[in-house]
């Protein structure tokens, strides 16, 4: 799981050696794995002379991290959207609790089940608003900070026609007006 052999050649002796490449998952701290672990309490059971040799052997296992930092693939929310989505979850986590209750207290026959399918529908419609909520802030939020231009965007490249239209017309109306300002010298017949 996650392990990747590859083959290298010793430059010394040129004798090809495979060597297991484990993925970025961080292995359990008490288990012990091929990488060492295991090797670790078959050596604990050896004579002490041959743990020595087995050692020499083999290099010593490096320093693995328990993680590894990736950067993030998609920006971070602004703060008033985040704010309105965080508020939105709990909303919507309690507005779900309530009606898990009701729903349980309506099975047991309880007196609090209509009080809770009561509230529970209140929760519900404020649960929707909290929603409306995070898409309405997100576009508020782009209209007034604009939107990021990408070099896949539809508009750059809508601007990037125009731009070479107009291009084209000026270099077009350059040559007319070089032509009309030589006044036909450039004519052979005056006819």
């Amino acid at each position: 799981m996650g392990t990747a052999e590859r083959q290298e050649t010793l430059p010394d002796s040129g004798v090809a050696q495979v060597t297991a490449r484990r993925g970025p998952e961080a292995p359990d701290r008490d288990i012990p794995t091929d990488e060492g672990g295991a090797a670790a309490f078959k050596a604990a059971a050896e004579p002490v002379e041959r743990a020595e040799d087995r050692s020499a052997q083999q290099p010593q296992s490096s320093y693995r991290p328990l993680w590894i930092e990736e950067p993030a693939r998609r920006r971070r929310l602004p703060d008033p959207v985040r704010t309105s989505a965080v508020r939105a979850v709990l909303i919507i986590a309690v507005t779900l609790l309530q009606a898990m209750v009701a729903f349980l207290c309506t099975m047991a026959g309880s007196w609090l089940a209509f009080p809770m399918v009561i509230s529970s529908v209140a929760s519900t419609v404020v649960a929707t608003w909290g929603a409306l909520d995070v898409w309405v802030t997100r576009q508020v939020w782009n209209q007034r900070h604009g939107v990021v231009s990408t070099p896949s965007s539809s508009a750059r490249a809508l601007r990037r026609e125009r731009r070479k239209a107009r291009r084209h017309a000026r270099a077009t109306e350059r040559t007319q007006e070089r032509l009309r300002r030589q006044g036909g010298a450039g004519q052979l017949s005056h006819s």
